[in-house]
């Protein structure tokens, strides 16, 4: 990985996404059905927030131990909804900005996402992971044993 590329090369395009109206329990089904853990928050193609793994289970707080504390759980699931515990001030990249400013954003920051936009239109997410994985891709490729 060339880390002068754009982060187009090695964004997640299209990424899943929620509606800022759809209930939390839509982001609930989301993160336990895929391995993600960030889900950007969009109206209409425009990015309004983005909702962290991290934030919904703040939300969450805690465990359901009874069915009392599950129903509890299942009622504010469906009454709260993405833009209520979204995240709407956002570090933002282009499709053309290098990977080696996605870098500097990562470590400046405590957040391991950045939604790619063009026009505030989202385009895709680049994760940490996506970084790590290019790193351990190149660095398969050019491993002697």
């Amino acid at each position: 990985m060339n880390i002068l590329d754009p982060v187009s090369a090695i964004m997640t395009p299209n990424p899943i996404t929620v509606n800022e109206n759809d209930s939390l329990s839509v982001v609930g089904h989301i993160f336990n059905t895929h391995k993600i853990h960030h889900i950007p928050v969009v109206q209409d193609g425009q990015l309004k927030g983005i909702i962290s793994k991290s934030d919904f289970l703040f939300f969450k707080r805690g465990f359901t131990k009874s069915e009392t504390d599950k129903s509890i759980e299942e009622v504010r699931l469906n009454n709260y909804t993405a833009k209520d515990i979204m995240t709407t001030k956002l570090a933002k990249l282009e499709p053309g900005d290098r990977i080696n400013v996605a870098l500097e954003v990562f470590k400046e920051n405590l957040f391991h996402g950045i939604p790619v936009v063009e026009n505030n239109m989202l385009l895709g997410i680049v994760t940490t992971y996506d970084i790590i994985k290019n790193l351990a891709i190149d660095s398969e490729a050019h491993a002697t044993y």
